[in-house]
């Protein structure tokens, strides 16, 4: 993988990455209603020999791989957390989101349009809240020394903050104003006083 560079906007270390989708064949009973499936392959060093569009890398009896390039990969400070906990997960990775296209564009039948690429797992959880198709390759070690990196110089741990237990709470009714509660036996004859 190529040295990560810093480029762009000021200040912001960012990566050029290619993301290459590919097609499978399904084996089983499921396979009868979906023969193929499109999953996530890898995430790669952009290069100018890739070029600006999708391409079809390969296509071996119906199961493809396509090369999607273009991709920036930013880090952004606000991030810090969510890619410190990417980063020392015992499997830090790319988070990719992607898309299944409307219509053919490129070929016979639609394929999948990756969206963005990111190293964070907080924007990835953002996605999948969101209902969005996110799937995860390994990143490579000079990715990781990069975004610890980073993260070390920018993550700062916020200090919990001490909860009070709820029975140090005041009371107070609906309205906020304050309530007492009281275990006296109440004056007076009851239902069950003869």
């Amino acid at each position: 993988m190529a040295n990560p560079e810093t480029n762009a906007a000021p200040n912001l270390p960012t990566l050029d990455v290619a993301v290459v989708m590919r097609r499978e064949r399904l084996h089983g009973p499921s396979s009868h209603w979906q023969p193929w499936r499109w999953t996530l392959d890898s995430v790669v060093p952009d290069e100018p020999g890739f070029g600006t569009a999708p391409r079809l890398l390969r296509d071996d009896q119906g199961e493809q791989s396509w090369l999607h390039p273009g991709f920036k990969v930013e880090l952004f400070r606000d991030e810090a957390e969510g890619y410190h906990l990417n980063a020392t997960t015992p499997a830090p990775c790319w988070f990719v989101l992607w898309r299944m296209e409307e219509e053919a564009t490129l070929g016979p039948e639609p394929i999948p349009r990756p969206v963005v690429v990111t190293l964070s797992y907080y924007e990835a959880g953002r996605w999948l809240d969101a209902q969005e198709i996110v799937e995860q390759v390994p990143a490579p070690a000079e990715v990781l020394d990069w975004l610890r990196a980073f993260v070390q110089e920018h993550y700062v741990v916020e200090p919990k903050k001490r909860k009070r237990p709820e029975s140090f709470r005041p009371l107070v009714d609906r309205f906020g104003n304050a309530a007492s509660v009281s275990t006296e036996k109440k004056r007076g004859r009851g239902a069950g006083d003869v």
